[in-house]
């Protein structure tokens, strides 16, 4: 029947999400070594900067009029949103790929990936909401002094320990323990976020220009 149909739909969405939600818990402290208590970054010691820049690249000068701690809010965002973009580049290719493949929502999702979310039923949004929620509340515990200790003329204070973008989350033990090699690492992960960035923008750009999926773009 239709409300059988409708009931093994909704319980597949919920499934899907709880599980994009679950995965929130993964994000929990977790023992890793910390190279120092009481890290104030400044520029000279910011890794990301490759060739041909000898030093970060910084046309607005943002990072020299910035204070240690507004400098690993930098950091933070930068970090942050290059994570999310690697996803999105591969949520963008995956969806596409799968498009009309999928058990989700009866493989009924289609066209670009730009238009993927507004086809999803009201309650996908909900639980995506709760799973975003409940990651970004951790984040916000393990690296922001809570707002009752946080001076006026300071808002957004991390803890003095917080390294930006370190949530305590490497499943597979990769984080090196050796600070140079660290660097190295840290580096990798900037400069893939900062072209994941990049992509992610012409993929939206692209899809809103022809109407067209990235993969069929590539393919005519």
């Amino acid at each position: 029947t239709q409300e059988s149909i409708n009931t093994t739909s909704n319980m597949k969405i919920v499934a899907s999400v709880l599980a994009l939600a679950g995965s929130a818990a993964a994000f929990a402290p977790a023992s890793m070594p910390k190279f120092s208590t009481a890290l104030q970054l400044t520029i000279d010691e910011l890794p990301g900067a490759l060739p041909p820049f000898e030093d970060i690249f910084d046309p607005l000068g943002l990072a020299e009029k910035a204070d240690g701690n507004t400098l690993k809010r930098y950091r933070e965002a930068e970090v942050t949103h290059g994570r999310v973009a690697m996803l999105a580049v591969l949520g963008f290719l995956a969806g596409e790929a799968v498009e009309g493949k999928s058990f989700l929502w009866d493989a009924s999702v289609k066209g670009p990936a730009i238009t993927h979310l507004s086809q999803v039923p009201p309650v996908f949004w909900s639980l995506l909401a709760i799973g975003i929620g409940a990651a970004e509340q951790t984040r916000a515990e393990i690296g922001w002094v809570e707002p009752e200790n946080v001076p006026v003329d300071q808002p957004g204070l991390l803890r003095e320990e917080y390294y930006p973008g370190d949530i305590g989350f490497d499943p597979l033990g990769l984080r090196p323990s050796d600070p140079a090699e660290f660097d190295i690492m840290a580096t990798k992960e900037l400069q893939n976020g900062r072209l994941a960035m990049l992509a992610a923008a012409g993929f939206m750009a692209q899809e809103l220009v022809n109407g067209k999926g990235i993969l069929e773009n590539l393919q005519s």
